[in-house]
């Protein structure tokens, strides 16, 4: 099944409230905004830098970019009109920071004219990905810098013994949400590739057990995910719904993702 933020553009637009929904909860979360904080820091950003961010979605990261950089400018850039809009509505007031339709793959501004390029979970949904850093590296002034921050969605789980049936529901979420579950493991090769010199790459774990709101979404989208490839009915998707709520009512509900940073310069 095609990644739905791979076809972003086409996708029904309840759907796409549903994602905004989502987007806006994973960034609010402490473990998120703790690991963006960190590889944030590492890049030793100047107050004054002017930064872009491809797929930015709903605004999330490039609003806390905005406050990163209090005298300086961010721009994000997202192929969805429907999340530009979202991210209009909630960055009123950030008087740094402003939004515009376009492809990561064909950045719609000059040469040399950032600081600082970042793409934040935005990489693995995108087919053709070295495009995109092909265009980071056009954009960046010399000395500059691209972060990438993606998830190692391979690690994706919600089992807690073998045969689990919800991780038939995180597989599934993955397989309709990421088009290459595997894109942080190329990564490293591919910014090289681009004329990029990798200064950290480093790894984030991402765990939710007590109080798992982000992955439960996974658990929801799954099965509904199953359901519409006919591998399950509507009645076995409920009942692996109402498993995922029982796990974590008797505190037995697991869930990790593997995160990764890559922060680089441009060899220019």
């Amino acid at each position: 099944m095609p990644d739905l933020y791979a076809q972003i553009t086409e996708v029904d637009p309840e759907i796409l409230e549903k994602l905004i929904g989502v987007l806006e909860l994973r960034a609010a979360d402490p473990q998120q905004v703790a690991m963006r904080e960190a590889y944030f820091s590492w890049m030793g950003i100047e107050p004054d830098a002017r930064i872009l961010e491809g797929g930015c979605g709903t605004g999330a990261v490039a609003r806390h970019l905005a406050h990163v950089v209090s005298s300086g400018e961010v721009v994000g850039l997202d192929p969805s009109a429907h999340f530009i809009e979202k991210a209009n509505e909630l960055s009123d007031g950030i008087s740094n920071l402003q939004f515009e339709v376009g492809d990561a793959r064909s950045i719609p501004f000059d040469d040399a004219s950032f600081d600082v390029v970042v793409f934040h979970t935005c990489l693995c949904h995108v087919p053709d990905a070295e495009k995109a850093i092909a265009e980071a590296y056009r954009v960046l002034r010399p000395g500059g810098k691209m972060a990438v921050f993606d998830g190692d969605y391979a690690t994706t789980t919600i089992a807690i013994g073998d045969h689990d049936p919800l991780q038939q529901c995180a597989d599934a979420a993955m397989s309709a949400l990421v088009h290459d579950r595997w894109f942080v493991l190329k990564l490293p090769a591919l910014v090289r590739a681009a004329g990029f010199k990798v200064e950290r790459f480093a790894s984030h774990g991402y765990l939710q057990a007590e109080e798992p709101d982000y992955l439960l979404t996974l658990v929801d989208r799954g099965a509904d995910t199953l359901v519409g490839w006919k591998r399950i009915d509507q009645s076995m998707a409920s009942a692996l719904k109402s498993e995922a709520q029982r796990r974590v009512k008797s505190g037995e509900f697991f869930g990790f993702i593997g995160f990764a940073s890559l922060i680089t310069e441009p060899l220019k």
